[in-house]
């Protein structure tokens, strides 16, 4: 028999294992806070397993000319999957799902996406061909350094035709995924990138010893498979998602996620370019590029939190903004422009707070986490350089996220593709500066103005369409956690100076006792201020 409760009695909250258990429960369907807790839990999970990745690369070939060659490899493959399906196939599907959804018409939903599915795989499919027969001449144009080693060239070649594969899977799941997604179910969603950098971690160990870096393209592409794109498929087949084959041109649903994603596929956003414009340069100096990948990699798994709450805001925020696609009703902008408002202030308050710590102890991190086999101690600190410089704009790259979905949510793809074309155009003659001036490092440099940018214009465009206010950020909760930054970070400083470290025991040791001085003095500093942010932060995780 179930248990009663007797009248006037209330129930005891659930164990926090059970409500933890409670959360990875596929069928799940989760707010908010939720969402974002799961999702963040997940990417941070995925992040290790995705340096334990990196860790295999640099151990086995360090700095080296089949390093360059693997890192450079994602490049044409990102190219495609970015230009020709947005890069963004969950982003515009759940927007457009969430509308279907919400006017009672599931059923046209599900035809609009399996015409989407079998057109946009026609495409891709020949895309992906012309892309492995023109590989070579992508390779001496975009990363025009590596013709000073042409069995560099030929190997990235090579490995570039392997990854080709890779963006068939990641926009088949992105389609799936959207269903998923629309439902409120993350469970997946938190699980697929987990088999995705496993995938790529045991092709390496099962095949390494006998095919060398191309283990790495071959585990890559299994673990989109059966990652990004199986796991998505049987979820969304579970509830009731059929896919189809059907090529009908003049279907509706069709037109409205061509209309939506036209801007995504013609337009250049920094956040992708980025990578692409420091290549093209690093590749004039020999190691450059997979010192800054290991570097950006290290960087980007706490950035990626920041783009996991955007993730899991998007149903949310697409739902305040308006059930109603083509009027205004049902919309609840003053609603919706709270809701981007709080998620940035929280999200770029903890990312100032995690810079300070990521910059002060960045040569001890990175030579703990990298320095082995072929990764010598130069190479390590070299690396952390770059990593100290990219982490200063940690929170600009969170707080981006949460931007650009905000207009995503709200169907405006036009917007921000248009910002982020003029942006790059405007970037890149201060990567070439930089560049020029002080080398790699000043890739680095060039990159956080370049974010830095392309925040600040889509602040100022959401304030200027009466979307999201930027009057309603939380200055004074900004203000604290910039100023426990600053105590915490000269904190660590003076503590790297008192203790230092020579050798992996003492650098463990610094790492774990600066992680307590930076929690100690931070929170400190935030209480000592009136800070509500962990309170905040703490409530919200005990009601959930």
């Amino acid at each position: 028999m179930p248990e009663t409760i007797p009248t006037g009695q209330l129930a005891s909250p659930a164990p926090a294992w059970r409500r933890a258990m409670n959360l990875l429960s596929p069928s799940r369907s989760h707010t908010a806070f939720t969402a974002t807790l799961l999702l963040m839990a997940s990417v941070t999970l995925s992040r290790v397993i995705g340096l334990v990745r990196v860790k295999y690369i640099a151990y086995l070939f360090g700095r080296g000319a089949a390093a360059d060659a693997f890192n450079a490899a994602f490049q044409l493959p990102d190219m495609i999957s970015y230009f020709l399906v947005g890069g963004a196939a969950s982003i515009t599907f759940v927007t457009m799902l969430t509308r279907y959804r919400d006017s009672g018409r599931e059923e046209e939903g599900r035809e609009a996406m399996s015409v989407i599915l079998t057109t946009m795989l026609c495409v891709l499919g020949g895309a992906i061909l012309l892309a492995e027969f023109f590989a070579p001449v992508y390779v001496r144009a975009l990363l025009s350094g590596f013709d000073k080693d042409p069995a560099k060239l030929e190997l990235c070649v090579h490995l570039t035709r392997i990854l080709l594969l890779a963006p068939l899977f990641f926009f088949s799941g992105g389609v799936f995924g959207a269903v998923l997604l629309v439902r409120k179910q993350f469970t997946v969603q938190a699980v697929s990138p987990l088999i995705y950098n496993l995938g790529t971690i045991l092709g390496g160990v099962v095949l390494a010893k006998s095919i060398g870096v191309s283990s790495l393209a071959i585990g890559t592409v299994v673990g989109a498979f059966c990652g990004p794109f199986l796991l998505n498929a049987i979820g969304a087949h579970r509830l009731g998602m059929k896919f189809r084959p059907k090529l009908d041109l003049g279907n509706a649903g069709l037109h409205e996620w061509v209309k939506m994603s036209i801007p995504l596929m013609l337009g250049v956003s920094l956040v992708t370019a980025d990578n692409w414009i420091i290549n093209y340069f690093a590749s004039h100096n020999g190691g450059a590029i997979s010192l800054l990948t290991y570097a950006k990699n290290l960087f980007t798994a706490p950035v990626a939190l920041g783009q996991a709450a955007g993730a899991a805001s998007l149903p949310f925020l697409a739902s305040l903004y308006g059930k109603d696609g083509s009027t205004d009703k049902g919309r609840d902008v003053a609603a919706f422009s709270r809701a981007v408002d709080s998620s940035v202030s929280r999200i770029l308050a903890f990312s100032v707070l995690l810079s300070a710590w990521m910059i002060a102890m960045a040569q001890p991190a990175v030579d703990v986490v990298f320095r082995g086999g072929v990764f010598h101690r130069e190479d390590a600190s070299t690396m952390a350089v770059y990593f100290a410089v990219f982490s200063i704009s940690l929170c600009l790259w969170s707080a981006q996220a949460l931007y650009a979905r905000a207009f995503y949510a709200a169907g405006n793809t036009l917007t921000p593709m248009i910002a982020g074309t003029i942006v790059t155009v405007l970037s890149l003659p201060v990567y070439w500066s930089l560049y020029r001036a002080h080398g790699p490092v000043g890739l680095a440099a060039a990159s956080d103005i370049g974010i830095l940018i392309q925040t600040l214009t889509l602040a100022v465009l959401l304030h200027r369409r009466r979307m999201v206010s930027v009057a309603e950020l939380e200055y004074g909760e900004l203000l604290r956690a910039l100023l426990a930054a600053v105590v915490s970070f000269a904190a660590l400083r003076g503590l790297a100076y008192v203790f230092p470290a020579h050798g992996r025991i003492r650098e463990l040791l610094l790492l774990l006792l600066a992680t307590l001085v930076w929690l100690a003095v931070a929170g400190i500093a935030l209480r000592l201020t009136g800070s509500q942010l962990p309170a905040q932060l703490l409530a919200r995780f005990r009601r959930k």
